[in-house]
């Protein structure tokens, strides 16, 4: 199947939806329907960026661009856009890290809004929204007033499809395969939307049901000390496996001489993860040196829900704007571990020694209402104003309901093995953070114009948090005693764009703002939790206060042709108030060796890079219907920690997607391929260093029109069985760390084999 899709030939593109709307940023107004789905099903053209006009510098891609690969989730479509990457295992792609950076740097927005996620981070994983929704995907990579302002690496709007974006209805119907076995595994990806007139209004209506599959295996080897003597080995089955689904509908209508707008979506994941793996001692893998035999299972549901209200209408000498938003998030995880041990007396394997079963139950529920009322109106010489109030209510409660561990010594044959004993009571509220309630009023006002070729934007935003944080961390079994915390502040967030077009196929894009990142929820809690990294206790900090950055961006671009563009932008963050782990001068629960870490604000940093990004059509080569591809990002940071200098954690130092796609109108066919390079990553925390390295990543997609309203793709995804390398340094304590006296040396080598999909869809 791989030599299959790397000859291929296939078919022109799909569109289901207009192609661009003739504004774009999170507060653009659709346009209305460009054309009948008929009439797009095969264009002959490549999708390529689109070239927005927007003051603040924002890249904006089409389903278009994404769909042809035929990507599962946002996060497979993100894939292909400048300076994302991800930390994620093989196959996965979950938490955004726009510019190499922590995924709490970076905003996810959904139609210009907010979206609660179930990380103490704040951030959202965007595998959890497949990409059937997608109308549009836009980066914006400086902050503008009218937005939330926590976005110190930038901001990921997820526009989805609307009543304005399609005319006429689709149904898809595909097949995916992965090569875990020996006969392969299957699934199944469905879907239908339909969009058009409705009484008064215009109606869009769509559901989408998809497998989705992610088998690894992993394999570890430990050494006492770099180059030294192996202490074991581990063989890992790593597979997860789930459904998600997901509705969706929009209805736009005229009401009292305004433009109303609601809007929803759900999408609930249903995922099993299934770990299973064989520790041998001294790295000889047979059975006389089998220890531990480890069966871990995740059983996870989670269900995301959106709706949106908008009405718009000219009043008081402009427009203004009323919304009113719920959003929440409703994750429960039920965990489930059993572990043998072996070696623990001269028998070996089959007879165990000792059983250790562990089962939690972990329930986050995070609901978000939000309103906001703004008003835009012009004023003398071409000079506009916009302002207006933001407001934001969070309610979240996260509860591990029970957990409980049971553990027995097993004796040796000929006596039977003991039964399992039930699970003891349930016992709730164990695991720290109880509630949370979050209330943040931010007013901005904002001003631009346009002037001969220049156009600019100026604002001022004011962001008030006001957190409660309630919980406890009482062992099982113990009185529940209850801690609430209270975390103000308040940040004055000043920014400006400006745009100048040099010539006809020239523009400049200069921008400054100071933006902000929110404390992660656990961190707040003053409470001490025993032992809860590694042997060492944590405490929170009720103190901390926000990371605020100053930033710049300075981009040139340049248009190519009739639709082709290339880019090149510098940016520059200053980040001050940075959040890092501490270790405090106190011993930890478990006695001498042990400590007790913290966190607190300390210092600085600095992260800067190149972002490189081409998307063009070969026209001006007289090859019309060939479309390339080319993104590149430098990224680079600087953090000083008890060690000396370091990147920011986490952020690769570069990342490369380049690919083309080519139509063959008189056959109705198409071809492309899409290659992706991810740099090396390190991280250093207390007593701890990791390394990590991806391995490329290919596609390949051939497409066939069968009909005049019916097309099929076949695509195939990670060809290149892409692998996933960390080193991991492990040391005591902290002073074991500077002196590198290893407590353990480890080398994790995760690999997967390629998915393939046909998929087939039919315009009505």
């Amino acid at each position: 199947m791989k030599t299959m899709l790397l000859l291929g030939a296939a078919i022109a593109p799909l569109a289901f939806a207009m192609p661009a709307l003739a504004q774009s940023g999170p507060n653009a107004d659709p346009q209305g329907p460009v054309t009948s789905l008929e009439e797009v099903i095969v264009t002959g053209e490549p999708a390529m960026r689109n070239r927005t006009d927007d003051v603040a510098p924002t890249l904006s891609y089409d389903r278009e661009y994404f769909q042809r690969f035929e990507p599962l989730t946002v996060g497979d479509a993100l894939k292909r856009v400048p300076s994302v990457t991800f930390l994620s295992d093989v196959l996965e792609s979950d938490g955004v890290r726009l510019r190499g950076l922590d995924p709490g740097y970076t905003q996810i927005l959904i139609n210009g809004e907010r979206v609660p996620g179930a990380g103490v981070d704040r951030s959202f994983f965007v595998d959890r929204i497949p990409a059937e929704l997608i109308e549009r995907i836009e980066v914006v990579r400086s902050s503008s007033a009218n937005r939330s302002g926590d976005a110190i690496a930038g901001a990921i709007n997820i526009v989805l499809r609307d009543a304005l974006s399609l005319d006429g209805g689709y149904v898809r119907l595909g097949a995916l395969h992965w090569e875990d076995s020996e006969y392969g595994q299957w699934g199944g990806t469905y879907g239908a939307v339909w969009g058009g007139q409705a009484g008064p209004g215009r109606l869009l209506i769509g559901a989408n049901v998809q497998d989705r599959r992610n088998p690894k295996d992993k394999y570890s080897v430990r050494y006492d000390e770099p180059g030294g003597t192996i202490q074991n080995t581990e063989v890992q089955t790593d597979v997860r496996d789930g459904t998600d689904y997901s509705a969706n509908a929009s209805y736009d209508v005229e009401v009292g001489g305004g433009d109303l707008r609601l809007s929803g979506a759900f999408v609930r994941t249903d995922r099993y993860q299934d770990e299973d793996s064989l520790e041998y001692e001294d790295g000889i893998e047979d059975a006389a040196h089998l220890s531990i035999v480890n069966d871990n299972d995740l059983d996870i549901r989670t269900d995301n829900l959106s709706l949106g209200a908008r009405y718009e209408h000219d009043m008081f000498g402009g427009e203004t704007v009323f919304k009113l938003g719920y959003a929440s998030i409703d994750d429960s995880q039920y965990e489930f571990e059993g572990e043998s041990e072996y070696l623990r007396d001269a028998v070996i394997f089959p007879d165990e020694d000792r059983y250790t079963l562990d089962s939690t139950t972990t329930d986050i529920t995070d609901e978000e209402i939000s309103g906001a009322i703004q008003h835009e109106r012009d004023l003398s010489d071409g000079v506009a104003m916009e302002f207006g109030v933001q407001w934001n209510q969070k309610d979240r409660d996260s509860l591990i309901t029970d957990t409980t561990r049971i553990r027995f010594n097993v004796p040796n044959a000929p006596a039977p093995r003991p039964p399992v004993p039930a699970f003891g009571p349930s016992v709730a509220g164990i695991g720290g953070i109880a509630t949370i309630e979050e209330t943040r009023i931010d007013p901005y006002v904002m001003f631009s114009g346009e002037r001969g070729a220049m156009k600019w934007e100026a604002g001022l935003r004011y962001e008030t948090t006001d957190t409660t944080v309630t919980g406890n961390t009482n062992e099982a079994g113990d009185p529940v005693v209850m801690e609430t915390t209270e975390n103000d502040y308040g940040f004055l967030l000043p920014s400006a764009s400006l745009r100048v077009d040099l010539t006809e196929s020239d523009r400049l894009t200069v921008s400054v703002a100071r933006t902000v990142r929110r404390p992660n929820f656990d961190a707040l809690s003053p409470a001490t939790l025993e032992e809860e990294r590694g042997d060492n206790d944590f405490r929170g900090n009720p103190d901390l206060q926000p990371e605020s950055a100053w930033g710049a961006d300075i981009g040139i671009e340049h248009r190519i042709g009739r639709r082709g563009v290339v880019g090149l932008n510098a940016f520059y963050r200053d980040v001050t108030d940075l959040i890092e782990d501490i270790t405090l001068a106190e011993q930890g629960s478990g006695g001498a060796g042990t400590f007790v870490e913290s966190i607190d604000n300390v210092g600085e940093g600095q992260v800067y890079g190149i972002e490189f990004d081409l998307s063009t059509p070969l026209d001006f080569m007289g090859m019309e219907t060939t479309g390339v591809f080319l993104n590149a990002s430098w990224l680079d940071s600087n953090v000083e920690d008890a060690l000396g200098e370091r990147r920011f954690n986490s952020q690769s130092d570069y990342v490369v997607n380049l690919g083309f796609t080519h139509d063959i109108p008189t056959w109705g066919a198409a071809f492309g391929a899409s290659y992706r390079k991810q740099g090396d990553a390190f991280s250093r925390v207390w007593a701890e260093e990791t390394e990590t390295r991806y391995g490329a990543d290919l596609e390949v997609f051939l497409e066939k029109r069968l009909f005049s309203n019916t097309v099929i793709r076949l695509t195939g995804s990670n060809l290149l069985d892409s692998s996933k390398d960390e080193v991991f340094d492990k040391f005591a304590d902290q002073a074991d760390q500077i002196a590198r006296d290893y407590d353990e040396y480890e080398i994790e080598t995760e690999t997967a084999g390629p998915v393939y999909q046909l998929v087939m869809r039919v315009a009505f």
